[in-house]
């Protein structure tokens, strides 16, 4: 088969650059007033640039040559659906903090009542599961590649699992979704070695499983087979990396819960026993 010229343009695709310049003035807008209420430490520096690096992702992953050159080279197509399951979520995430949420609060509380057991961290395991292994599925992946519409909801069904997954981790206000202890680590190494899964068999599948990657001219000289298992290998050192940093990072703030709590309790034991004297 014929090595075909690689096209890296950018897209330049209008619905992406709408939502996220609507985002950046929306948090624009709002580091300034959480400031005046809560000081630097209610919006510092490092949230700010996390909220905007995550924007810049959605952008790589959309409007860059990245979307380009995911029509053509199916690793590049893995390198999309990992900026828009992860890594985007875990910036724009890490870019809130209680009081830049406040004005969303109460009625973030009441849309978990009212999503019930859909508002469960395992219902945010099984969604972002389900979602990687639905839409790898052959004839389902096809399609979002031949057809504008699917591909669209594919990318809308990717970020929205990474969202409502990474929001169980990080967001700053958790409140009877909370959970404790090795919880979080389990949350995490059931969802990761599900999706590496995924990533294996891709990596090792003997025959190319898409047809549209199939009938596509070679491009950097990789064939179906290699192209397949270079995006089933992004998959799972992504997921296995991720898993990683996302642990140390849970080790270091339950640490500081801890610490934080222990400060607390010999504050109330000093108090209890001024009293007492």
């Amino acid at each position: 088969m014929p090595l075909a010229a690689v096209d890296a343009s950018w897209t330049f695709a209008p619905g992406p650059i709408a939502l996220v310049a609507l985002a950046a003035v929306v948090y624009g807008r709002r580091v300034p007033g959480a400031r005046a209420a809560g000081g630097t430490k209610a919006a510092p520096a490092w949230r700010i640039a996390c909220f905007y690096a995550g924007l810049v992702v959605v952008l790589g992953a959309l409007v860059s040559p990245i979307d380009r050159l995911a029509e053509q080279v199916f690793g590049m197509h893995m390198v999309q659906h990992v900026l828009l399951l992860d890594i985007a979520p875990i910036l724009v995430l890490l870019g809130f903090t209680k009081v830049l949420l406040r004005p969303a609060t109460r009625r973030l509380h009441r849309l978990e009542d009212a999503a019930g057991p859909l508002a469960s961290p395992w219902f945010a395991v099984a969604f972002y599961v389900g979602a990687m292994w639905l839409w790898h599925v052959p004839a389902l992946y096809d399609a979002a590649l031949e057809s504008p519409v699917v591909h669209v909801l594919e990318h809308v069904v990717m970020a929205s699992a990474g969202g409502i997954y990474w929001w169980h981790l990080i967001s700053p206000i958790r409140r009877r979704l909370h959970f404790g202890g090795l919880q979080p680590v389990a949350y995490m190494l059931v969802t990761k070695v599900l999706v590496g899964l995924l990533g294996i068999m891709l990596t090792f599948a003997p025959d190319a499983l898409y047809d549209f990657y199939v009938e596509q001219p070679e491009v950097w000289g990789l064939s179906p087979e290699s192209d397949q298992a270079l995006a089933g290998a992004i998959m799972a050192v992504e997921q296995s990396v991720v898993m990683g940093i996302a642990l140390a990072w849970l080790f270091v703030r339950a640490l500081g819960e801890s610490e934080r709590e222990e400060e607390r309790r010999e504050r109330l034991e000093d108090a209890a026993a001024a009293r007492q004297a």
